[in-house]
């Protein structure tokens, strides 16, 4: 008698594994130079102050029990007066949410406003993330296009008119991953008007708003509109192994998630929620430590766009690198990233091909840079090379 195979969900179609990830199995060799992963520097994490903090907290064996599905209470109070001061409003303990990075209140808040088939308008290129989680989600997705102000608010202004009605708006607003870019400001208040006035949720995810070079990001999309759920994480200020996000949303938002985290994972970790909140909470270090990540991949991203520039002249544009973790750049002579992508790893080098990140435009010309674990003359031989693989092509 033939065995059968037991089936899978169907919810499993169509879906496919994130380029990045995939490309990092190939950029681990050590003779490569890699662009292309989003992954802060090791370097820069605060190891030893979250040693003395995972040590502070251990002498309390209350650490090591489950918690609160929403966060230690603690972590929360610490967040909610951080985003506070942020958005210039008072927001409550009720109104703050932890999750496992913030992906996870992305999958989540998924479940909990969308129905099968329901709309999401993204931004394009999109955050690969995002569209795995839409997509396993049955969401029906449109994309409106990216320019140097952020997200193209009129072309979300006409969808609304053609009458598209999105369950919610997912926008990167602070240095865009891929694009680089910062939503203006007044962006910020069309959109959160357009929520408004048409009754759909805004995501607003931000992993990179605290990562400014030059000058602080502009007031938060959440700011303007109540229909605004804010996401944050700790990963890129502190480390990505703490695991901790959170999410700023209406208290009917976050006993919905509440719900649905239960069932996923009942809580997060009570000792990295609370070595955060120590870190969090140390206004002074936490201020001096950010200020030193900001100097140091500022100096790279300047750097990046600078060797780019000089190498390739007017073959290829980027993005100004204000903050992040991300330079865009776009081949101006018709160079097909994809069938580049091989000869580069043969030189040494490795990118991001603007097609991982694609919606309705292919971004065949296109490519993400990441800046942040290399200095500057490892940035300058990485173009280098990047430059060599390109006239190996012709």
């Amino acid at each position: 008698m033939s065995a059968i195979t037991p089936p899978l969900s169907r919810r499993l179609d169509g879906l496919q594994s994130s380029a990045i990830r995939d490309l990092l199995k190939l950029t681990a060799r050590a003779e490569i130079i890699s662009l292309a992963g989003g992954l802060p520097d090791a370097q820069l994490m605060p190891r030893d102050r979250i040693a003395v903090a995972a040590d502070a907290a251990l002498g309390d064996r209350a650490v090591l029990q489950y918690t609160e599905s929403p966060g230690w209470g603690p972590l929360r109070e610490v967040l909610a007066a951080r985003e506070s001061t942020r958005m210039g409003r008072t927001i409550a303990v009720d109104e703050v949410f932890v999750t496992h990075g913030s992906q996870q209140a992305l999958s989540l808040l998924a479940e909990v406003l969308l129905d099968p088939g329901a709309l999401v308008i993204v931004e394009d290129p999109a955050y690969v993330g995002a569209l795995q989680v839409f997509r396993a989600a049955g969401a029906r997705i449109l994309a409106v296009p990216l320019d140097g102000e952020g997200m193209r608010v009129d072309v979300l202004r006409e969808l609304l008119a053609q009458g598209e009605r999105p369950a919610f708006v997912h926008t990167v607003s602070n240095f865009h991953n891929p694009g680089g870019v910062t939503m203006s400001p007044q962006r910020r208040r069309e959109l959160a008007e357009l929520a408004t006035a048409h009754g759909f949720w805004v995501i607003e995810d931000d992993p990179y708003g605290e990562l400014w070079f030059d000058r602080p990001a502009p007031a938060p999309v959440a700011t303007y509109s109540p229909n605004v759920i804010r996401l944050s994480s700790a990963s890129k200020i502190l480390a990505p192994s703490l695991r901790v996000g959170w999410m700023v949303a209406p208290d009917r938002v976050c006993r919905a998630v509440e719900l649905l985290k239960q069932g996923a994972d009942l809580c997060g970790s009570a000792l990295t929620q609370q070595i955060a909140t120590t870190l969090l909470s140390d206004t002074d270090w936490l201020a001096a430590h950010v200020d030193s990540v900001r100097q140091v991949y500022g100096e790279r991203a300047r750097a990046l766009v600078n060797a780019v520039r000089t190498t390739f002249g007017d073959r290829i544009t980027t993005t100004d690198a204000a903050g992040g973790m991300f330079v865009w750049a776009d081949f101006q002579d018709g160079t097909d990233t994809r069938a580049l992508l091989p000869h580069a790893l043969d030189a040494g080098v490795a990118y991001v091909p603007g097609a991982a990140f694609a919606v309705s435009t292919d971004y065949a010309h296109s490519m993400r840079l990441c800046f942040t674990t290399s200095d500057t003359p490892v940035l300058e031989e990485a173009v280098a090379r990047l430059a060599k693989a390109h006239a190996a092509i012709g």
